[in-house]
C-alpha cells in the first residue's frame, strides 16, 4: 500500500507509525510542508496521514501551504482514499468535512483518560480503541464532530476526542504515536505550552513513565491494522 503523510513541523514525525507500517511492508512517502514540498498527485497515493503541529488551521497567512493542504485533504476523503489526522491533522479533516474548529475551553497537555463513545463501539475501530485509557494529549484546539461522522471518544477537559466517518477516515485529537523520543522533542520545541494550567502537566510527569509510551504504541498499532482491514 502506498501510505503518504503530511508533515508539519521537523519535531512531529510519524512516531511509532513509522516502524509499525514499515514492518508490514507499506511504502512510505512523505510531503514536509514546512519546506514548501509539492504534494503528491492523489491517485499516486491509498492511504494519507496527517500529523501534528503547533500552528492553528486558521493561520494560512503565517503558513500559506495550509491552504493548498485543505484542499488535498479534501480531495483525499472524496476520492475515497484511507485518511488518519492526529491532533492538528484531526482538526484539519474535521474543517475539510465542514466542521468547525475552535479553541477548546482548557489546553490538554499530558497523560489523561480518554472514554470511548458507545457509538464507536459499532465501527471499525470497536476493538483497536478501548472503553478507557489513559493517552497522551498535546493541544488548545478542538473540533465539532462532521456531519455524519461518529463521535469516537471524550475526555475530561475535551468533549470531542475523536471521529470516525465511512469506516476509512479517522480523526484523533489524542496521541498514540508518541514515543519517549518524540515526547522529548516535542517539549524541546513548544516548552512554552506547559503553563501550569488545570491540565497541563509538568515536564518531569510528561516523562515519568516510559511505560505509558509503549502502551498507546500498542493501540496505535491496533488502529493502523483495523485501517488496513486486518482487525476489525
Amino acid at each position: 500500500m502506498n501510505i503518504h503523510y503530511l508533515q508539519h513541523v521537523s519535531f512531529e514525525g510519524l512516531g511509532s507509525i513509522e516502524s509499525a507500517l514499515k514492518t508490514k511492508g507499506h511504502h512510505l512517502s512523505n510531503t514536509p510542508l514546512y519546506e514548501d514540498a509539492t504534494l503528491p498527485l492523489i491517485k499516486d497515493i491509498d492511504w494519507l496521514i496527517v500529523m501534528g503541529g503547533p500552528m492553528s488551521i486558521d493561520e494560512e497567512a503565517k503558513y500559506p501551504w495550509l491552504r493548498k493542504e485543505k484542499e488535498f485533504i479534501k480531495d483525499a476523503i472524496q476520492k475515497g482514499k484511507k485518511v488518519l489526522g492526529i491532533c492538528l491533522g484531526a482538526q484539519l479533516i474535521a474543517d475539510a468535512l465542514g466542521a468547525k474548529i475552535v479553541k477548546n475551553a482548557f489546553k490538554e497537555i499530558g497523560w489523561f483518560n480518554i472514554h470511548r463513545s458507545a457509538e464507536a463501539g459499532n465501527t471499525l475501530l470497536s476493538k483497536a480503541i478501548p472503553e478507557h485509557a489513559e493517552v497522551f494529549h498535546w493541544h488548545g484546539d478542538t473540533f465539532d464532530i462532521p456531519q455524519g461522522a461518529i463521535a469516537l471518544a471524550s475526555s475530561e477537559a475535551c468533549k470531542n476526542q475523536g471521529f470516525i466517518l465511512d469506516d476509512r477516515v479517522v480523526a484523533l485529537q489524542f496521541h498514540l504515536e508518541t514515543t519517549l523520543q518524540s515526547a522529548r522533542l516535542l517539549i524541546k520545541h513548544c516548552r512554552d505550552d506547559l503553563d501550569s494550567s488545570p491540565f497541563v502537566q509538568t515536564e518531569s510527569e510528561l516523562l515519568s513513565n516510559t511505560r505509558r509510551f509503549s502502551a498507546i504504541n500498542k493501540i496505535m498499532l491496533s488502529v493502523l491494522e483495523a485501517l488496513e482491514g486486518e482487525r476489525g
